[in-house]
This record gives C-alpha cells, structure tokens and sequence, in this order.
C-alpha cells in the first residue's frame, strides 16, 4: 500500500504540490493570517532599467513571470505534438482536434448563455473553455491500470489544444493597447533567436537573454508577458545532435521547477478563497453558474458528444484501447479547470470585484469533475470498443 502510494504521489507530483499549496491558501485566507497573507500577495515589488520601470505587487510577479516558464513548455509540448506526436497527421490529429473543439465551444456558449446581458461578466467567456492538465492527469494516475494508457495520451493531446485556444484567448484578453514600437522590438528579437536556431546555435544563454528581453518588450507594448514563454519554445533549437537537444535540457531543467515551484506558487497565490466572503448575492452573479455548467456540464458534453457524433459520422475513429465508457470519464476529467480557469479568469476580472465568486465557481466545478470521472473510471472495464452505448449524463 505505501509503495503504492508513493508511485502515485511520485507520478502526480506536479499536482499533488498544485493541490497541497491550494489547500494552504485556503487555511491561510481564512484564519488569524489572512490580513498579513493578502498584504504580502499585494507587496509592490519591481526593478528599474533606465526610465522604464517594472513594479508589481508579488501576487502579480507570480502570475505575470513565474507562470512564463509554465508557459514554455506548454508551447514546446504544443511544436512536439505538431512536429512527430499525435497532432503531427491529420488522422491522428482528427479525434483529438474535434473533441477540443467540441470541449471549447460548448462551454463557451453556456457561459455566455448566463452573462449575455452583463458585458462585464461576458468578458469571463473562456474561463470554462480550458482544462488543467496538471490535475486532471494527477487523478487519472490514482487509478493506475484500470484505465487504459490510451485515455491519457487521448486527454494530454486534448489538453494541449485547449491549451492552445487559452493562449489564443490570454493574448486577446489582456491587449487592450499596444505600444507598437515595443511590439516591433519584440518581434525583432524573436527573429533573432530563431535566426540563430536556423543557424546551429545551441547554447542556451542566448535564448535565456532572449526570453528575458521578449518578456520585458511585451510587458512594455501591453501584451500579456507570459507568451513569451509560448514564444522561445517555437525558436529554441529541437532537433538532436550527437545526442543532445537544447529544448530537451531546457524542459529537464524546468520541468521540475514548474511542477514542484511554479504551479504550487500559483495556487498559493490564487486559491484564497475566503469562506466569509460567500453569500447568498454571490449566487445571483450570472458567472456563478456559467463557470459550474461551463465546466461541470459543457467540457463533458463537448469533448464526449464531438466524438461520439465524429464517430457516428464516419469522421474520425474511437481511440485505440477506449470504450465509450472511459472515454465519457476522460471527459467528465476535462471539467477540472482549476489552473488555467483561474488565470485566465484574473485576466478577465483584474480589479479583484468577482475574484471569490471566480474561485468558489471553479472550485465546485472542478471538484465534481474530479468527483464524477473518478466514479465512472473507478467502475470502468475493459470491454471491446463499440460493445458500449454512451453513458448517462453525470455532474
């Protein structure tokens, strides 16, 4: 049992660490601590180069510059599965690809089905669209081998293009104006690193510099910062010579740091829900229910009703080792947003007026996800592909 449990926290670390922080701010957000918690989040902190300034509050460095490594390899998992994985052909890509879709649209639809008259809560649309991988991968490894291996290389390739639709959305969410000759600069440099790619440069201190240069450029033209992370991974070198591969060693090195530093950091900063901020108006707030549904109902309807209708239409194929069964518990997982709905939710909502609404919303709704395709995957066999019928809708 010990040895067990050890494969699984060893396997899930990332979120397990994702989950333990969240807790932590919990209790710290609603005990003796919580002034000097949320002092400490808001503590203005910021370098000067020339006349230029960066200050912002630690809350925001966490968010605006941690999170770019985070980012990284998100877009470096995004070029590998384009580039050789399962989004490298178009009939590997097609079951995947329409079950995001479906996964993206839905939510999106039943969020703004809630807020259409409200155009400020309507700027939360893509807070359900996007699924955490980090925990929903975390709770697919507590039941080991009773699911197939095929459901999780299913899901990460879902995830990435959900993925790829919320780094969309950030870049759209948070440029409102652009200072086109920092943009320009940006792009400058960018053309530089992938020049020196294309050029069999493969040290790594001339993309670190770059990285640092390209997130302080987009800070100053008004573009959410993070991407720059997205953006080194498209230039930095991929392929292997004599063994090595510069994007390899970049991901060893920040892997780690990401799943055991950078996302914990996240949740630390951003699950503060305090308890005594919940009351009964919050739940009359349209995002309230648009993030639950989004989440609860529209990930496991669209990414289960896509396919199955692919299916049934001769468009794509069920995916190998998958009955209808697991495949709706993989869909109900997608339903877990936490990361990525957060973040994408503090773009929306910045002044903080809908934050514990936003939180309690993709707390419940990530909860019962986790919850639900638990239960199915728990009960779920093996049988031959296409021997079930598509379950019952839970959640």
């Amino acid at each position: 049992m010990l040895d067990r449990l050890r494969d699984v926290v060893r396997g899930a670390g990332g979120g397990v660490m994702l989950a333990l922080a969240s807790l932590a701010a919990l209790i710290l957000a609603n005990s003796g601590a919580a002034d000097a918690y949320a002092a400490l989040l808001a503590l203005p902190l910021g370098v000067s180069v020339g006349a230029e300034q960066f200050v912002r509050p630690l809350g925001g460095w966490i968010n605006d510059a941690l999170m770019a490594p985070f980012f990284f390899l998100v877009g470096l998992e995004i070029r590998r599965e384009m580039s050789e994985g399962r989004l490298a052909s178009l009939p590997r890509a097609a079951a995947p690809v329409l079950a995001a879709l479906g996964g993206m649209v839905l939510p999106a639809l039943i969020y703004a089905g809630f807020t259409w008259r409200d155009p400020a809560a309507l700027r939360g649309w893509a807070i359900p669209v996007a699924t955490d991988i980090a925990f929903s991968l975390a709770v697919l490894r507590l039941l080991g081998r009773r699911v197939p291996a095929g459901l999780r290389v299913f899901l990460t390739a879902l995830a990435i293009l959900d993925d790829l639709g919320a780094i969309a959305v950030i870049a759209l969410f948070d440029t409102v104006s652009v200072d086109v000759p920092a943009l320009a600069a940006a792009g400058l440099v960018w053309a530089g690193l992938w020049l020196l790619g294309r050029a069999g440069v493969r040290a790594l201190s001339p993309q670190m510099i770059g990285f640092v240069l390209l997130w302080a450029l987009l800070a100053r033209a008004g573009v959410q910062p993070t991407l720059a992370g997205v953006a080194i991974a498209f230039v930095v070198p991929m392929a292997e010579q004599d063994g090595d591969s510069p994007a390899r060693r970049l991901e060893m090195v920040l892997s780690g740091w990401v799943g055991w530093l950078v996302l914990p950091l996240f949740g630390l900063a951003n699950a503060g829900l305090r308890f005594d901020a919940l009351t009964p108006q919050m739940l009359r707030d349209p995002i309230v229910p648009g993030i639950v549904l989004g989440l609860c109902v529209g990930k496991q309807l669209g990414v289960f009703g896509a396919t199955w209708a692919g299916v049934r239409l001769g468009l794509v194929r069920l995916p190998a080792q998958l009955s209808w069964r697991v495949l709706y518990g993989g869909a109900l997982l997608c339903g877990i947003g936490f990361t990525m709905s957060l973040f994408i939710g503090h773009l929306a909502f910045p002044l903080g007026d809908r934050q514990s609404a936003l939180r309690a919303a993709v707390f419940v709704a990530s909860l019962l996800s986790a919850v639900a395709g638990l239960a199915v995957l728990a009960g779920a066999s093996r049988p031959p592909r296409g021997t079930h019928s598509p379950p019952r809708l839970m959640c």
